[in-house]
């Protein structure tokens, strides 16, 4: 065990130290404010204050982990070796940097509590994050710097047995639309058909009438072949499905439909399933409530995790009515637009409420990239993709971190703007798993 010493023992103090130094690096902590009680104890023990006390492992602490509430910062960016951080700590700091604090300050999304402009969906943009402007987002810095951090610990106490982590692949499906033309209602099939027509895109009416008519399997039902691949390549699967009513952003099968029922009952017994709350959930406590309940109904299980359709979300109100409807995991954490590290970590983390200030037991993983980012933001072809795909992984493979991905069954169609990226997901998992 480590014992750490700080002037004043806070919420942030404890909830930042546990999440590096126990999460990342597997070594149990206790902290203390009594000095007679730090000098006398005889294992690896670390300072956090503005002063050593001798020339025991000294970080010079930065004002962040002990302060409450939110304030405009002035973060200065600098260099350690080649890794961006901030907070920087002086010389007689057994780091360069407070990496508690910089870490502390990226995790808890603090920039996300403060005034921005947001996108057409209500998000919170890339664009504006710290991350993206100082060209770090594709870094999982926090786990780079706690590994810094680790090279450090071992040179002051090389006696200390050290365990390692394990790197892990979660490949999670978001399920927005089940089927292409099948199972929908007569009037959205006679509307999408006479829509098809009018704007003549024949193909597509081609399509509607051999789905519907059992000529052709309906294009969007990949789910064999996803479970395939989980199986061959042994890998943790979860299905998120949208069981919302029907908006004009939440246009999936009607969750009375019994086909759609017996679809997710049949993903249950061969994967792990999550909720997909809908688009208006992000603010709506009530429809989350009433979406959460009926996944429950159809699966008869209780639903722990979810991850928001749109990644829409808004700190802290959508994760505070996520933990009082008792969900237990997000896998919302990530943008729409960019691929990378939302909150610059590939390490799963307990969700900081700063309104409150007290750790929570959300458990958030954040995920690092997703189909639709590659696709039609950034507009790479599958080949362009398996590239930045293979980069991100081997970020998260040089921290043994958990290494996420966001598709969707709609990828695997090689229908529409999805032609020629079928062979895309195995190929990820592929990579993913050497």
């Amino acid at each position: 065990m480590i014992l750490v010493y700080t002037h004043k023992i806070t919420p942030r103090v404890r909830y930042i130290f546990k999440h590096i130094l126990t999460r990342i690096l597997l070594i149990p902590v206790d902290f203390t404010s009594k000095v007679e009680e730090f000098v006398a104890y005889n294992g690896p023990k670390l300072t956090y204050t503005k002063t050593p006390l001798g020339n025991e492992f000294f970080i010079k602490s930065n004002d962040l982990l002990f302060e409450q509430g939110v304030s405009d910062l002035e973060i200065n960016i600098q260099k350690w070796d080649t890794v961006p951080c901030f907070f920087i700590t002086g010389p007689k700091s057994a780091i360069p940097f407070d990496i508690f604090a910089a870490s502390f300050y990226l995790i808890s999304r603090y920039e996300e509590y403060l005034p921005h402009v947001k996108d057409i969906h209500g998000r919170y943009t890339a664009e504006q994050s710290l991350a993206y402007k100082k060209r770090f987002l594709e870094k999982p810095v926090v786990d780079i710097w706690t590994y810094k951090l680790l090279a450090a610990l071992k040179e002051k106490f090389p006696d200390y047995e050290y365990k390692n982590r394990s790197y892990e692949f979660i490949s999670t499906v978001d399920i927005d639309n089940a089927f292409a033309y099948k199972h929908k209602s007569l009037v959205r099939s006679v509307g999408g058909f006479f829509n098809d027509l009018f704007k003549f895109r024949l193909l597509n009416v081609w399509n509607r009438f051999a789905v519907v008519f059992k000529i052709k399997k309906d294009p969007f039902n990949t789910f064999d072949k996803i479970l395939d691949v989980k199986k061959r390549y042994d890998i943790k699967t979860i299905f998120f499905f949208l069981v919302g009513d029907y908006t004009t952003f939440d246009t999936n099968v009607s969750a009375s439909k019994n086909k759609y029922r017996l679809l997710i009952k049949e993903m249950v017994d061969y994967a792990r399933v999550g909720l997909h709350p809908s688009y208006f959930t992000m603010q709506n406590a009530t429809l989350l409530k009433k979406e959460k309940e009926r996944l429950q109904e159809i699966t008869n299980m209780p639903v722990t995790r979810s991850r928001q359709h749109f990644l829409r979300f808004s700190l802290p109100e959508t994760y505070q009515n996520l933990i009082d409807l008792e969900v237990a995991e997000d896998f919302s954490m990530g943008y729409a637009s960019n691929v990378g590290f939302r909150a610059s970590t590939c390490t799963p983390f307990y969700f900081y409420d700063l309104d409150f200030e007290i750790q929570t037991p959300l458990k958030v993983f954040p995920f690092a990239l997703m189909d639709t980012t590659l696709n039609d933001y950034m507009k790479l072809t599958p080949k362009q993709s398996l590239g930045r795909i293979r980069d991100l992984k081997n970020e998260v493979k040089a921290v043994n971190g958990t290494f996420i991905t966001l598709f969707h069954n709609e990828t695997l169609s090689d229908y529409l703007r999805w032609k020629g990226w079928k062979r895309l997901y195995e190929s990820m998992i592929k990579i993913a798993t050497s």
